[in-house]
């Protein structure tokens, strides 16, 4: 699942040293042909504009349309109580596997999840996309009737999930000040990512039976099947 580190690193907002490394996450994908074409609408964006306007296009996208939030549980749990517990319930899910938070987001952020998927072996992240796809392709829908070029990326992860998404409800109104204060380690501006534990990066072993599962669905609505 290594080529989801490219999805991962294509969503991060948009900075210099990563719009002049486009050429080399495209060429990651030379084994890959589908996804470079599925792909090809945000290489363009990114390739063919100025970087302060692709930061502002960024900002009005992602930070400034709660209906395009890159937070998963900010779109199924809202200001409930269940958000809380998923993140942490994602936090341990990051722990099991050797991997810790470093940065100053939060645990469902969606490019930091698409790292974490990247680094596992099929069997393990092929059930973690599943539930998660009913959020990431309710993302993906939201932003293809925009007509953000960032809606490839989520097309293309829906194509990977082993689950067919359902429709979700909008959720309560968002307000992110207390998981921030809760679940953010710092604010110091650095970008999300995951570090190997003592064990290394994706040394872990596959998910253990028995741990509860991370709510990436509402409740009421039924957990996702993987």
């Amino acid at each position: 699942m290594r080529g989801l580190q490219v999805l991962s690193a294509l969503l991060l907002y948009p900075e210099a040293e990563m719009i002049a490394a486009l050429p080399e996450l495209r060429q990651a994908l030379d084994s890959q042909p589908f996804w470079q074409a599925r792909l090809q609408p945000l290489f363009d964006h990114l390739g063919g504009a100025r970087l302060i306007d692709l930061q502002q296009q960024y900002v009005q996208t992602f930070d400034r349309s709660p209906g395009h939030s890159l937070h998963l549980f900010e779109h199924i749990h809202g200001e409930s109580r269940d958000r809380g517990q998923a993140m942490v319930d994602l936090l341990a899910e990051y722990s099991k596997h050797g991997l810790q938070m470093v940065g100053d987001d939060l645990p469902d952020y969606v490019p930091l999840f698409l790292e974490f998927l990247s680094q596992q072996d099929a069997d393990t992240a092929l059930p973690l996309l599943g539930d998660a796809i009913h959020v990431l392709a309710h993302l993906g829908r939201k932003l293809r009737a925009s007509g953000s070029p960032y809606a490839c990326v989520f097309d293309l992860v829906e194509t990977l999930s082993p689950v067919v998404p359902e429709e979700l409800s909008e959720p309560p109104v968002r307000d992110m000040d207390e998981a921030l204060e809760t679940f953010g380690p710092g604010a110091d501006g650095v970008e999300p990512l995951l570090a190997g534990a003592a064990m290394g990066i994706g040394a872990a072993g596959p998910i253990a039976g028995g741990q509860q599962p991370i709510h990436f669905y509402p409740r009421a609505a039924g957990a996702a099947q993987p």
